[in-house]
């Protein structure tokens, strides 16, 4: 059978990643594997890696000739064969509204609405990391299919039997020394930093006052969203990384002691790793009221402390402990709700769901 993949713009990324790592480590399925790739990214696929240029007439006819299409986001329109299954992954837990439901400061435009849907009427199931996440991942795109709750494969990693190993190993590379707190900032995108019509960007959080503040005992891994990865192009702060090029946001979540983030679905991965969580949400009433609006309120729901100031966040990380006891409760209670499925063998469960008996050796 001949699968293709697709992540973020063309890149090795994701749940699909995830599902294409454990099916090459299985010996059970025989496949012909295709990645659709963005010419920035093609470098980073591992060596042997089969690829197709990402928007060209090759991508398509991969699509069309596909037994199985897996991706994380949209494609563009193909003629999807019968027989063929569209596997859509998705991305995260939707703490912020998405496509149809959220409120955009410059709406995307009809017509690029319009495409997205189309492609929508080509899946043939939508996964949920949760039984909660279901619900606004069914609704925003109008998706009448199959929606299992599996879990998510990319979060595998996170309780691997090698997780320690591969935290040691990543917080080597990135220059984290033994006994310093790595904490990771992980910020959504907001709409009018995309599309332009807002202020510039700029980073809420302080970063000079970090390094004066925890600079001796702390590290910053910075960690932009893809869609505004180089808008702290050339930073150079001690104490603060910009990892927002890294490859595997898993290696990151692994070599954190603690994140920081806002509306991301970051927050919903990294609870699995039971490791604290801080929100920052400085822009708290313009996000909901303006940009985008909450299917879940980080108020009502976040793991930790929920926070307005740079100054709170800063004295929130200088004591983790007592991060943790004072929200043990909240944090429970979201781990139950948003991260039940998460086992450690979501990668099989989904690859079992959608192969069936297709591409089992003799």
């Amino acid at each position: 059978m001949k699968i293709v993949y697709y992540s973020f713009g063309g890149r090795y990324s994701d749940n699909p990643r995830a599902l294409h790592q454990r099916l090459l480590a299985r010996a059970d399925v025989d496949a012909e594997h295709v990645w659709l790739a963005g010419p920035e990214h093609a470098g980073a696929f591992p060596a042997g890696t089969a690829t197709v240029p990402l928007g060209g007439p090759e991508a398509l006819d991969a699509l069309a000739s596909a037994d199985l299409v897996v991706a994380d986001n949209h494609l563009p329109a193909w003629d999807k064969r019968p027989g063929t299954t569209y596997l859509q992954t998705w991305h995260g837990t939707p703490m912020k509204r998405i496509h149809r439901d959220a409120h955009f400061t410059q709406p995307a435009g009809e017509d690029v609405m319009s495409r997205l849907d189309d492609d929508v009427t080509r899946w043939d199931l939508l996964l949920a990391p949760s039984g909660a996440a279901a619900v606004p991942l069914r609704g925003a795109f109008g998706f009448g299919g199959p929606v299992p709750v599996t879990g998510y494969p990319r979060n595998d990693a996170l309780l691997a039997p090698d997780a320690e190993q591969r935290r040691a190993r990543v917080r080597a590379e990135l220059g984290v020394e033994e006994g310093r707190t790595a904490v990771l900032y992980a910020p959504t995108w907001r709409d009018d930093d995309r599309f332009g019509d807002g202020p510039d960007f700029r980073l809420e959080l302080d970063l000079q006052r970090f390094t004066e503040r925890l600079g001796d005992s702390h590290v910053l891994l910075m960690r932009l969203h893809y869609l505004v990865p180089d808008a702290l192009r050339g930073l150079d702060v001690p104490g603060v990384l910009d990892v927002s090029r890294h490859p595997d946001v898993n290696d990151l979540y692994l070599a954190a002691d603690a994140l920081v983030s806002d509306y991301s679905s970051a927050v919903f991965d990294f609870a699995i790793t039971g490791k604290p969580v801080v929100s920052f949400v400085y822009d708290l009433e313009r996000y909901r009221d303006v940009l985008r609006g909450f299917y879940f309120d980080p108020c009502e729901i976040a793991p930790g402390p929920v926070l307005r100031t740079s100054e709170e966040v800063l004295e929130a990380l200088a004591d983790l402990e007592g991060v943790r006891v004072e929200h043990k409760a909240r944090y429970e209670a979201f781990q139950e709700r948003f991260c039940h499925a998460e086992d450690g063998r979501a990668a099989d469960r989904v690859l079992d769901l959608v192969l069936g008996g297709r591409g089992v050796r003799a």
